[in-house]
């Protein structure tokens, strides 16, 4: 039997993950994810700093030469008789393919179609797009939807420049922009000049569709999305940091940089300058059944994630005391926010500090016939709530997408 068979065998349909902790040359982590302070540049002060944190991750970090072999890919960890080991949940997938992600997303997609991730910068991000699938095919990846949720226990400071660009400001011409992105080289191409900025909370979210310039502010972000890393930076200068010119090119085929009519081509315009992109695109929670129910029944359980057909997310809370059991009709990813007990057989816990390499019981995958039959959760705390945040793939049965 495989190694793969014998681990879902062994949890019953759920999966042991381990942490996947991915750096980005070009941001200063915001400490925030839980790794100890002297391991945010374990893999080499010109990689950068550390501060990501995939989940549920079957797609690839793109980090340019240096990427480390299977940087970003989430691993199941298998013990038995006293040894641990470790291989790939892609492998695994698509190996047992429906077995852990169901037939409705294997059949369509041959693959797990979404990762979630911790994304923690003490700074704003350049002012980016993520392509359209449309143009992401001219590099061989998929376009990239994605959302966001600042969640509470990870956000003891709000950073540098907690509030987040989205856009283009309505009555902004094609040419303008044109005009910064050849700027790009010159210092400040000043392209958030024609942007607008909200200020970022804690406890809500935002939806960011394909072609959507925008510049993340330095809340601490739980960011699920579609299963790629294709990005382009707009941005030339952020925070005094100069952005290298091949982030500019970076979902642009090697034979077309240069040309910056392509770049703009990438954003979609009407979406970009629309003046409602606040009622269209932020997201507060949303109780998933009638709250006074599920109170009575010793839970809480709310949409975070629900503009997307993509993916979805939820956050789940089980009060202290408390054992709950929880159905749902899909698949899904976990990770741990607060507290600790039982997820069925496994420990389930939340660690204060994780040392670069440590395995933890804070992130689990729950195949479709587990989380179809239910899982069942005991919170051991007499006074903490056990929190966790739970990622789906495309279409999930049980929400209704508000568009």
């Amino acid at each position: 039997m495989s190694l793969a068979k014998k681990a879902l065998e062994q949890g019953e349909g759920i999966l042991r993950l381990t942490p996947t902790w991915v750096p980005r040359s070009f941001c200063v982590p915001g400490r925030r994810i839980k790794l100890h302070p002297d391991d945010y540049y374990s893999l080499g002060g010109e990689r950068g700093g550390i501060d990501e944190r995939w989940f549920s991750s079957t797609t690839p970090a793109e980090n340019g030469p240096l990427t480390s072999k299977n940087e970003g890919l989430s691993h199941v960890a298998y013990e038995d008789g006293g040894k641990t080991e470790l291989f790939l949940l892609k492998d695994a997938i698509d190996e047992l393919g429906g077995k852990i992600i169901g037939d409705r997303l294997w059949n369509k997609y041959k693959s797990w179609p979404m990762y979630s991730k911790f994304f923690d910068n003490m700074g704003p991000l350049p002012h980016h797009i993520h392509p359209s699938d449309e143009f992401g095919k001219l590099t061989g990846q998929n376009g990239k939807p994605e959302a966001y949720y600042f969640p509470p226990q990870v956000n003891n400071h709000g950073g540098d420049f907690p509030y987040t660009f989205f856009g283009i400001a309505p009555g902004t011409s094609k040419e303008t922009i044109l005009e910064c992105l050849k700027n790009f080289n010159k210092g400040d191409n000043k392209i958030t000049n024609y942007s607008q900025a909200f200020k970022l909370q804690p406890g809500t979210g935002w939806n960011v569709p394909p072609g959507m310039l925008h510049a993340p502010g330095s809340l601490c972000t739980y960011e699920p999305q579609k299963a790629s890393d294709i990005f382009a930076m707009y941005q030339s200068l952020v925070n005094e940091a100069i952005i290298p010119d091949e982030l500019l090119w970076n979902a642009t085929p090697k034979d077309r940089w240069g040309d910056y009519d392509l770049l703009v081509e990438m954003i979609d315009w009407e979406l970009n300058v629309n003046p409602n992109i606040m009622d269209n695109h932020y997201m507060e929670p949303i109780p998933v059944e009638d709250r006074e129910k599920m109170n009575a029944a010793g839970y809480d359980d709310k949409w975070i994630c629900y503009r997307s057909h993509d993916y979805s997310a939820k956050e789940l809370t089980v009060f202290p005391g408390q054992t709950v059991t929880i159905k749902d009709s899909a698949a899904y990813g976990m990770i741990m926010m607060q507290g600790y007990g039982k997820m069925n057989d496994w420990d389930i816990e939340t660690p204060a500090l994780i040392r670069f390499g440590q395995l933890t019981h804070d992130e689990y995958f729950v195949s479709e016939d587990a989380a179809k039959a239910g899982v069942k959760i005991t919170n051991h705390s007499k006074t903490d709530p056990i929190v966790m945040l739970k990622h789906f793939g495309p279409n999930n049965p049980d929400l209704k997408v508000v568009e």
